[in-house]
């Protein structure tokens, strides 16, 4: 045998001998160790390989990767948030089935959730990429499949307890998710802080420009191995080399593009086969807030000219600007040529000119700047300058940046795109003078003598009309000051709710809720129907002052709806003080509540609500809801019923928020139907989705959810995701469960302490808590007919409250 053969059977053996050493399976009671590379688990085909992933030269992520590429490709990660020491860590399969990662000092930093009770078998990686635990019989105790980190595999389904979220190469988690929506439509977010925003399929767009089929009974999609994935939103797309026998992954990359990629066997890297946006620059927030994503010819990110870098190691965190913003009319705007903010914006304006565009921005304190499209019209003052982009996608439309008239911008400064041209790298030494924008208002230094007179004479004419203007603004000022103090005349003594309304439901200027709340400086809450601040008004009363997003009526309507919502008042509703409607300014001034929303309370950890004060809270809930559907002037349903939207005072007696909302909101023009699905995912009556009519018995099913938060201590929406099914699923199974529980007699009532929130250690009224129950089942019904309504609640309420009153 020549040297050439031994060579090349000694690499043959070299490369087999990890296939050889890893194991099949990993045993109760057995470990794999993290300083042995070849302490692995490998699937029988050989393709995927289970084991620890060194990030670092000392940290370590219990993995899954491809066997055979170019790159190490890490498919799912146990312990990402929380990377282990490359020395003395290891990974345990326990016999009950429990997969537990431990760092060096035996401390546990991540274990599966297994919810069955068999003893464990095994632990398996399988063909698909799937490690899987298994029990007696091979039943499966749990699965990776179960929870994907940023990277689905074929034949693995994505459901509404499950998402992908992007990673960056050390395996730190992004800000952009691919999941299911509250309309059970697939679809990719941009994580925030306080707020996620979609930007896939374009959330402007209706359901049918979107191809999608919204509110299905089941919520799943799957990449089959031949390149085609189907979604039950009817989400469809395939690889552009579709067929059997390609490996392949759809993957949520850093960048926040979804990607569908197909291996090359000859050099072992991946190619695009699919992608969610072409052009990468059009994903929202890419380049974080104040950043512009440019082409050069990949993407990069700039900052806006006025701003720097926040970190240079990582640009997507975006720019924060040089300068202050006094908004005290000492702005000008400074021209970004096909450019654009996506989202964010304070309003929408069609056929206006750029004149008046710019007008509406600085009259606006928390305008950034303007949107402004050539030849249509379109004006989209920005309250946040967030997914910058500049190219050729923004034809014909320019973002004019608000800037103090002493900045000084360079010309070099000013982001664009050169798709053709050299690599973009930030010009910190560019020598090109300092200019003075082009506004679009004012005349070019070359122009003409005539144009000059001509100007002149404009200006002219400009400061008649504003003197006139001056005259007018001078006169309605006097009118109504000089009225303000003096009695209403003519008021009989029945009118006394009109004057009552007159003096405490009032219209507020958009300047008076500027000083209220100090130019909306404290928020205290945020929401899919608007950002809440707190204020104090001239007579030193605190109050919330909340920005209404998605308003579309107009002013004639817009009041009347809120005449009717400014004459409710109850106890355990939040009051209306009054409302602004200035220009495009929707805002409602409501009472301020001192404790809060009730989720922060229930779901917390600071303080422990006793039983008293939840039984308290129901019934406080229930009147307000009971007002709502029978007393009120007009017919009135909430359609968000949730903890977040129930408030507490200092006596935490409870007062329901938004209620008007639904009335605001796209309301329809019967009051017997709503026309689009209002609520949360896991408080969402089933008539929403199922055509049926849309009475007052939706917030009926919504009070019932509540009642059984209130009782458990906990959110349903974590039961669902714990159990790792859907809501419906879960509510089905524990309305069955108490179901039968409520049929027992005697001793057998001992389920109820294991029910009830184990913080307050049996420390309850047992008849008050079998009675909410029986009512959180009554409400839970399907059918929405044999739901109780609010009324018949209070009364059952108020006789158990009055009976264990007895009682003691």
């Amino acid at each position: 045998m020549d040297t050439r053969s031994t060579a090349l059977l000694l690499l043959n053996l070299l490369h087999l001998f990890p296939h050889i050493s890893a194991r099949e399976f990993l045993s109760p009671g057995s470990s794999l160790s993290v300083e042995d590379s070849s302490d692995v688990l490998r699937s029988p085909d050989g393709a995927f390989t289970c084991g620890f992933n060194h990030i670092s030269q000392t940290a370590s992520v219990f993995s899954i990767w491809y066997s055979n590429t170019a790159e190490k490709t890490v498919v799912w990660s146990a312990n990402h948030l929380h990377p282990v020491y490359f020395r003395g860590s290891r990974v345990t399969l326990d016999a009950d089935g429990r997969l537990a990662v431990e760092d060096y000092d035996g401390r546990p930093v991540w274990a599966n959730n297994v919810t069955s009770s068999s003893k464990a078998k095994q632990a398996q990686l399988l063909d698909t990429g799937n490690l899987a635990v298994k029990g007696q019989g091979d039943i499966i105790l749990w699965q990776s499949f179960h929870s994907p980190t940023d990277t689905l595999l074929p034949c693995q389904n994505i459901t509404s307890a499950t998402k992908l979220v992007s990673s960056s190469r050390l395996l730190v988690p992004g800000r952009y998710s691919f999941r299911f929506d509250d309309e059970h439509i697939l679809t990719l977010f941009d994580d925030e802080k306080d707020i996620s925003f979609k930007y896939w399929p374009n959330p402007s767009n209706d359901i049918w420009t979107k191809n999608r089929n919204a509110f299905n009974t089941t919520t799943i999609g799957v990449l089959d191995s031949s390149g085609y994935f189907l979604g039950s939103d009817d989400l469809s797309f395939k690889a552009v080399d579709w067929g059997h026998g390609v490996t392949r992954r759809l993957k949520l990359d850093y960048d926040g593009n979804l990607r569908l990629y197909s291996l090359n066997k000859t050099d072992g890297r991946w190619l695009v086969t699919w992608m969610a946006y072409p052009q990468t620059c059009s994903v929202r927030g890419l380049c974080g807030i104040n950043g512009i994503c440019v082409y050069t010819p990949k993407p990069a990110c700039a900052c806006a000219p006025g701003h720097e870098v926040i970190n240079p190691s990582d640009r997507s965190q975006g720019c924060i600007p040089t300068f202050n913003l006094s908004c005290d009319g000492q702005e000008i705007f400074l021209k970004l040529p096909t450019t654009d903010f996506h989202g964010n914006d304070l309003s929408e304006h069609v056929r206006v000119s750029r004149y008046e565009c710019k007008k509406i921005c600085l009259k606006d304190c928390n305008c950034k700047g303007f949107a402004y499209w050539q030849g249509t019209g379109r004006c989209y003052p920005k309250w946040s300058l967030v997914g910058g982009v500049t190219g050729s996608a923004v034809s014909g439309g320019s973002i004019y940046l608000k800037i103090p008239k002493t900045l000084r911008v360079r010309e070099s400064s000013i982001p664009h795109s050169q798709p053709f041209g050299p690599r973009y790298v930030p010009n910190c030494s560019a020598k090109s003078e300092n200019f003075t924008p082009d506004f679009g208002d004012q005349p070019k230094s070359s122009q003409s003598g005539s144009q000059s007179q001509y100007l002149y004479l404009s200006y002219g004419f400009l400061l008649a009309i504003f003197c006139v203007e001056v005259i007018f603004v001078a006169l309605g000022c006097w009118f109504l000051f000089g009225m303000e103090g003096k009695q209403l005349i003519g008021v009989w003594p029945a009118e006394v709710g009109y004057e009552m309304v007159t003096n405490h439901f009032r219209r507020y200027t958009y300047k008076e809720l500027q000083t209220a709340t100090q130019k909306f400086k404290d928020r205290i809450g945020c929401g899919a129907s608007g950002l809440v601040y707190k204020g104090v008004l001239k007579d030193k009363r605190a109050v919330a002052v909340k920005r209404l997003a998605d308003i579309n009526q107009g002013e004639e309507e817009f009041q009347h709806e809120l005449s009717v919502i400014g004459r409710i008042y109850h106890m355990n509703l939040v009051r209306v003080w009054g409302f602004c409607s200035d220009g495009p300014h929707r805002i409602l001034v409501l009472e301020y509540v001192e404790n809060g929303s009730l989720d922060k309370i229930l779901f917390g950890s600071e303080r422990l609500l006793r039983w008293s004060e939840r039984f308290k809270i129901s019934l406080g809930v229930a009147r307000g809801l009971a007002y709502l559907h029978h007393e009120c002037l007009e017919w009135v349903i909430h359609c968000d019923i949730k903890p977040e939207n129930i408030l507490l005072d200092n006596n935490l007696e409870p007062k329901i928020s938004d209620f008007g909302l639904a009335k605001l909101v796209n309301r329809s023009g019967s009051n017997k139907n709503v026309s689009r699905i209002h609520g949360t995912r896991g408080y969402i009556a089933p008539e929403w989705v199922s055509s049926q009519p849309i009475t007052s018995k939706v917030d009926v099913y919504s009070f019932g959810v509540v009642l059984l938060e209130l009782l458990m201590g906990a959110r349903v929406s974590d039961w669902a995701s714990n159990a790792g099914e859907e809501v419906e699923m879960v509510f089905g199974r524990v309305v069955r469960m108490l179901t039968a529980n409520v049929m027992l007699q005697g001793s057998q009532h001992l389920w109820l302490f294991d029910f009830i929130d184990l913080r307050l250690n049996g420390q309850f009224d047992r008849l008050q808590a079998r009675t909410m129950v029986n009512l959180a089942i009554s409400c839970l019904e399907e059918d929405s007919r044999k739901r109780p309504t609010m009324e018949n609640l209070v009364q059952m309420l108020v006789s158990v409250d009055e009976a264990s009153g007895v009682m003691q």
